[in-house]
């Protein structure tokens, strides 16, 4: 039986909590670069922002059952693409992540996260067991591995990370039995050096400088030390927006986007930062709530995929500020500046209001 869900059926928790977030970000994007070059780059995050939500309300009227029918086109497509812009994307910063469109550059490797959630969780639903075989995960793993390794070249070490939670988040709610995932963990850290071989060496030095960042502080450590700096200097209720001045003396590396936590620790303290990470805590709260309230196991694993990467985003990139983890370019979801970062996690929530309009369809 085909039912319409109606407005009222929408999420709208979820929605106020990834407002109040979006709200924080361009609150703070706006008092990062307003005394620069870099001015009025909040509002077109606000334009971005507004994008997304658009693209997740037609996304959301889709039913998601025939969305996942074309899970291997859609992977196609992404791999194809990823092998696109190796071949003709836009380099910055020493990567070739960028394709052009429509005036904009867009980082294609966003998106297939976005496939890749879907490919995930229609594979996994289609599991009827009640435990992964070894052949599903080899097959889950190569799924993974193809996009991961292409994304890798660009190079994109923080995105290809991305990948791997959605496949563990996958795979454990798939039933992996514990004698399979032993040997995943351990031919992990077998390729743990073979890995390290194929890093760039700015990639390596990040993981090496890390531990000991004052051992170089104007070089490989000076992000990861300025960044703490800044944590430390915000207190508890910080300096003030506007006031932070290692934040407003451009001291802060990347502090629109990459490390935006810690100019926001500055400028709000330990208060806005807490204010912050309730947000997002609550956010993947109400992201398992729909998952576990799912129709079916496809919008389960949907719901858990865009679960996964968000609180993998979270956790990778507070542990990068305050220094835990090293420097990987992993943004913070709907806080950091970036069109396609923020189209990817409105898409995401998209396919979860998606679910949760379905869960009473027959």
């Amino acid at each position: 039986m085909k039912q319409t869900a109606g407005i009222r059926e929408y999420d709208w928790w979820l929605l106020a909590i990834v407002m109040g977030i979006c709200s924080l970000g361009v609150l703070e994007i706006y008092s990062a670069t307003h005394n620069s070059h870099l001015a009025g780059m909040h509002w077109r995050q606000m334009w971005w922002i507004l994008l997304g939500v658009v693209c997740m309300l037609v996304l959301s009227r889709l039913d998601y059952h025939k969305i996942l029918d074309q899970a291997p086109v859609f992977y196609l497509v992404g791999v194809a693409a990823l092998v696109a812009v190796l071949a003709v994307g836009h380099t910055r910063f020493g990567a070739k992540r960028w394709i052009p469109v429509l005036g904009a550059f867009l980082q294609v490797s966003e998106l297939v996260k976005l496939i890749i959630i879907i490919v995930l969780a229609r594979f996994f639903s289609e599991v009827r067991t009640e435990q992964l075989s070894l052949g599903d995960l080899v097959k889950a793993g190569v799924l993974v591995g193809v996009p991961l390794g292409l994304i890798m070249l660009q190079p994109d070490l923080g995105t290809a990370l991305v990948l791997v939670p959605l496949a563990v988040v996958g795979a454990f709610l798939a039933g992996i039995q514990w004698k399979h995932a032993v040997v995943v963990i351990a031919l992990g850290a077998m390729m743990l050096p073979v890995g390290w071989h194929f890093l760039k060496p700015y990639q390596k030095e990040r993981v090496t400088t890390f531990l000991r960042p004052e051992e170089d502080p104007k070089g490989s450590g000076y992000q990861i030390l300025q960044s703490k700096i800044a944590v430390g200097a915000g207190g508890f209720w910080g300096k003030g927006l506007g006031k932070g001045s290692q934040n407003q003396g451009g001291f802060v590396p990347v502090r629109y986007s990459d490390f935006i936590l810690a100019a926001l620790a500055e400028e709000l303290g330990f208060a806005g930062v807490l204010v912050a990470l309730s947000l997002y805590m609550a956010l993947l709260l109400r992201l398992v709530q729909n998952a576990q309230r799912a129709n079916d196991r496809a919008g389960m694993f949907v719901v858990m995929g865009a679960a996964a990467v968000l609180g993998f985003h979270v956790l990778v990139n507070v542990a990068m500020v305050i220094g835990y983890m090293p420097v990987t370019g992993i943004p913070l979801p709907l806080m950091s500046y970036g069109g396609s970062a923020t189209l990817f996690v409105f898409l995401a929530l998209g396919l979860v209001m998606n679910v949760r309009l379905r869960r009473f369809v027959n």
